[in-house]
């Protein structure tokens, strides 16, 4: 495993986790998250390394190793598709693979929806169709946890994402910050990610709505079911699994 940064297009300082030799696979994570949490710590990265591939794993501005600025000009719309696209060119990448968790799928469908990123197949992991055309509805629960951090109590439902963001150490005004760089997406645009893709989501996860339906609405997307919830099913072995199956398909 190697971790380099590099100069987003804004200047910001990315974190990047490397590992494995072969075709490239861009791995991007969740909300809160990052590539250790995501792809590293559950082995998932190993198995891609394994089967033959290289995971090239992101960590996304304000997460992980990357730098998290506290500037609201460093906040402009999209600004994680941005900082994707900035990757692939930095990295030159032409033929490679896309993935992502949650708020990775999220930023992996944005682009390749809107043109921006053109990977040969696509992986999108824990989201529906809900968590791109109501965004907002969503941002609003995780800017209530920011807000409200210090006076969230056990019995609240957003508790366990209060916790999930204290134990990363992620800076609250910052993330608030790209909450609101964040934008939905017109369902009618997924027509544009025409690549094979996999949509991957687990059996108790409903957070962004129904992963089966957003499967329905890609023109060439297979469904796949792994145990667990938003969170656990991110853990699980099962969720690499699918993923190396896919790609090496």
């Amino acid at each position: 495993m190697t971790t380099e940064q590099f100069e987003s297009f804004d200047g910001t300082r990315l974190a990047i986790h490397r590992i494995g030799a072969g075709k490239p696979v861009l791995l991007l994570h969740g909300l809160f998250s990052s590539a250790q949490m995501n792809w590293i710590k559950w082995g998932h990265a190993d198995l891609l390394a394994g089967a033959g591939f290289e995971a090239i794993m992101l960590d996304f501005r304000v997460h992980g190793h990357s730098e998290a600025p506290t500037d609201p000009a460093k906040y402009p719309r999209d600004v994680l598709v941005r900082d994707a696209a900035a990757l692939v060119d930095n990295l030159g990448l032409d033929h490679y693979d896309l993935g992502g968790f949650s708020l990775g799928a999220r930023t992996a469908l944005h682009a390749v929806a809107n043109g921006v990123l053109a990977p040969q197949r696509l992986v999108v992991g824990g989201m529906g169709v809900a968590g791109l055309a109501q965004w907002q509805k969503r941002a609003a629960f995780f800017k209530r946890v920011i807000d409200e951090f210090d006076t969230i109590m056990r019995d609240d439902p957003a508790w366990l994402s209060r916790q999930f963001l204290k134990s990363q150490g992620v800076d609250r005004v910052a993330a608030r910050l790209l909450l609101d760089a964040m934008s939905d997406l017109d369902p009618a645009l997924l027509a544009n990610v025409m690549m094979p893709t996999l949509v991957v989501c687990g059996a108790q996860d409903e957070d962004n709505g129904s992963a089966r339906d957003l499967a329905d609405l890609l023109p060439d997307a297979t469904y796949e079911e792994v145990p667990g919830n938003h969170l656990m099913s991110a853990t699980r072995p099962e969720m690499g699994e699918a993923i190396v199956r896919f790609l090496a398909s």
